[in-house]
């Protein structure tokens, strides 16, 4: 029975022993690193340091850069500011005398109306005057645009004259001629452009057309013919509804020294018109010119405000001039349009511009027979200086040749 026992004792032992050894020759895993500990809150943040050298900043009054010695000893320099370079003045122009302009024209007039005037001197000089003659007279003025009434009085009266005078040298024919297209275009009117208000100063101008007739390069030109004759001028900018408008009508100015009133973009083109005038009176101007927006004869809310700018003009004083500027080319369609506007605004001069393209010159009668108001400015061409008052003696001349 003991020995039963102690076999079992030492069994136990024995595997107890290889147990151990088996363990203990197994690979150990290496522990996980400890957490982090948490860093402390409360604590203040630390300064910042630089390596090794960081030390704690001294407590010494700062000094000012008049005290530090600079590097060569010598004391600061004061720094050399450069002159400013001013912009050189604006050259002011001066315009060519207003007197004989159209006179000095006329060359360029008669190459693009002496078409109308040998037409009808070659019907004149025919042997036999017949009905088809008189009818190719008729229209050949018609064509020129001088209108259907003014056209068939002309036609009577040199029908009559024709008669009674005989004989035909092309020097009677051409005399006969003149005189009665400076009777259609009539001697007698009135071509002033009014700008010497009998009361006080300034003069007032209200410039109106439709869009495309040239009307604010025509104001921009009167400027320069009132200057030429001695005049200062203020000019009013109430075209606010075309984009850059305002500003052509200020290059107009400055090239003459003409001083230009302006709004906002799209702003209240009576009350541009409004200041244009005070600033007149307060300047001592001799001329306000108002240039107003282009304004399409077919919109009647446009044409009202047309209105509505001459009454807010008048409440500081009464218009001395409404000039309206008409296309010569347009013919028949100016006529129209000049109705329209005689009806908004009361029209006392006419202004022709692009006469010089167009052999149409009998548009002068037509507008003039359709409105009873004068032509006063014909404008000739591209260049500055080339709106001229009108002189129905040097027009006929033009038109009919040497």
């Amino acid at each position: 029975m003991e020995t039963i026992i102690l076999a079992v004792v030492i069994a136990v032992v024995v595997l107890g022993a290889l147990g151990g050894l088996i363990v203990g020759s197994r690979r150990r895993k290496p522990l996980p690193p400890p957490p982090p500990t948490p860093p402390d809150i409360t604590a203040p943040p630390a300064e910042p340091h630089v390596g090794e050298e960081a030390e704690t900043p001294r407590e010494e009054p700062r000094r000012t850069i008049e005290e530090v010695d600079l590097p060569d000893g010598s004391a600061p320099v004061a720094v050399e500011e450069l002159p400013v370079e001013e912009l050189p003045a604006p050259v002011i122009e001066v315009p060519e005398p207003t007197a004989g302009r159209l006179v000095r024209l006329r060359a360029r007039l008669s190459r693009s109306q002496n078409a109308l005037g040998k037409g009808l001197l070659t019907l004149l000089s025919r042997e036999h005057l017949d009905e088809d003659t008189w009818e190719e007279v008729e229209d050949t003025l018609l064509t020129a645009d001088v209108g259907v009434q003014p056209t068939q009085e002309l036609v009577e009266r040199l029908r009559e004259r024709v008669r009674v005078l005989g004989t035909r040298t092309p020097a009677e024919l051409r005399g006969l001629l003149r005189e009665e297209l400076l009777t259609l275009i009539g001697t007698d009117m009135d071509r002033t452009v009014k700008t010497e208000p009998a009361t006080s100063k300034p003069g007032i101008v209200m410039v109106v057309g439709v869009n495309g007739t040239g009307k604010t390069t025509t104001t921009g030109k009167l400027a320069r013919v009132l200057v030429a004759d001695g005049r200062s001028v203020v000019l009013g900018a109430a075209d606010t509804f075309r984009a850059a408008a305002a500003d052509q009508l200020q290059t107009w100015g400055e090239r003459v020294g003409a001083y230009t009133v302006r709004g906002p973009e799209a702003g209240d083109p009576a009350s541009v018109a409004f200041d244009a005038v005070k600033e007149g009176k307060e300047m001592g101007a001799d001329v306000v010119l108002i240039d107003t927006a282009g304004r399409l004869h077919t919109k009647t809310g446009l044409m009202d405000e047309l209105g509505k700018v001459k009454r807010v003009v008048e409440k500081h004083a009464p218009l001395d001039e409404v000039l309206l500027v008409l296309d010569a080319t347009t013919g028949q369609n100016g006529l129209i349009q000049a109705r329209v506007f005689a009806e908004v605004v009361d029209i006392t001069g006419i202004v022709l511009t692009k006469l010089d393209g167009t052999a149409k010159g009998g548009i002068v009668a037509a507008v003039q027979r359709e409105l009873g108001v004068p032509v006063k400015l014909v404008g000739l061409g591209e260049g500055p200086d080339d709106l001229a008052p009108f002189e129905p003696e040097a027009f006929v001349d033009a038109i009919i040749g040497d």
